[in-house]
């Protein structure tokens, strides 16, 4: 019994020893494993509507930066036509487009804007519908659909073919460098095909242009096709965009399209009347204006020689005529000169 009192005692005593050991285990075991951090929903779900081509945006300047934004009615009939967008918020589906903006909003995923000028241009009837400049609104960070604008904060994921044009730019540059070096029908091709798209562009304005004053003296209406072809901020897709959209201001009076119809008339006849006859303009022409003609196709042939040297110069040619500029070496006379500093070297 007193062995069984002492093992009792011994017992006891080690207990709080144990407890300690135990602590000192747990607390040097190495800690779970984290689960993976799970990703917002509401920054999937802004991902995911920037993303979509069924809501309308536009590029613009705010603070010195190019942001993408959108209407705030916009947001609202975008998220009723697409209400499977919805699905990615989980618990949170349920809410109306107000809310899920007001929270894009609290999470800085979104920031709301107000257009920079406020005041009507001379001859504008109203402000502009997707403005070009924009600033931070100063007052209420809320959500409102009439006139509010909303700007992504968050960077946009590049595509795949922006990745591989990036890095096609540096060679590009570099090909372009190297165009001293090409072959002459390579030079050729690249020069024509400049020169090509240099004149399609002046075509395609020119076209654009006649097309819209003939509409807009004959029907009174602004007709731009290709509306957004010197548009700095329009994307890739809307650059090349033919059709142009309704013309919402108010037709013109009939007045400036009468006025403006007599000045094309008089320059289309001024231009027709003046037209220079090259049988008359070679026996009419004073001394002065043959020499400034003279001058002038002397500088365009020094021109033309200088893209001719440019276009027929290569590596081959330039080193034969280095070749040629040096002055030819006797060898016997090589050979004897030597022979002569040998024998005068002294040992």
């Amino acid at each position: 019994m007193k062995k069984h009192a002492g093992a009792e005692k011994k017992r006891v005593k080690r207990s709080p020893g144990s407890a300690s050991s135990t602590a000192r285990d747990s607390a040097s075991d190495p800690p779970p494993r984290k689960q993976g951090v799970k990703k917002d929903v509401f920054q999937v779900f802004a991902e995911k509507v920037r993303d979509n081509k069924g809501l309308e945006s536009r590029w613009a300047v705010m603070e010195e930066a190019r942001v993408e934004y959108f209407r705030g009615k916009d947001f609202v009939s975008f998220l009723k036509n697409h209400p499977e967008c919805k699905e990615i918020l989980e618990e949170d589906k349920d809410l109306d487009a107000e809310d899920i903006a007001n929270v894009l909003l609290g999470k800085n995923l979104l920031v709301r804007c107000d257009r920079v000028t406020k005041t009507l241009r001379p001859g504008k009837k109203k402000l502009s519908t997707w403005p070009a400049h924009l600033e931070i609104f100063r007052e209420d960070q809320g959500f409102s659909e009439t006139d509010a604008f909303f700007a992504w904060t968050f960077e946009k994921r590049h595509p795949l073919w922006q990745t591989l044009l990036s890095f096609f730019w540096p060679v590009l540059t570099l090909a372009i460098c190297l165009f001293p070096v090409y072959p002459h029908r390579c030079k050729l091709i690249v020069l024509y095909s400049c020169a090509g798209i240099l004149l399609m562009i002046l075509s395609l304005l020119f076209v654009r242009a006649v097309a819209f004053g003939a509409m807009w003296i004959l029907l009174g209406k602004r007709v731009w096709f290709f509306p957004n072809i010197l548009a700095e901020e329009a994307t890739l897709k809307e650059l090349f965009r033919f059709w142009p959209k309704k013309d919402e201001e108010e037709p013109p009076k009939w007045t400036s399209r009468l006025f403006y119809t007599v000045v094309a008339v008089v320059v289309v006849m001024l231009l027709r009347r003046h037209a220079p006859d090259e049988a008359a303009r070679r026996h009419e022409l004073k001394p002065r204006q043959r020499h400034l003609i003279a001058m002038s196709s002397l500088y365009q042939r020094r021109m033309s020689n200088i893209i001719d040297d440019v276009l027929e110069w290569s590596p081959k040619l330039a080193l034969s005529g280095l070749m040629e500029n040096q002055p030819p070496v006797n060898i016997t006379d090589r050979l004897k000169l030597l022979r002569c500093r040998s024998r005068s070297r002294p040992y």
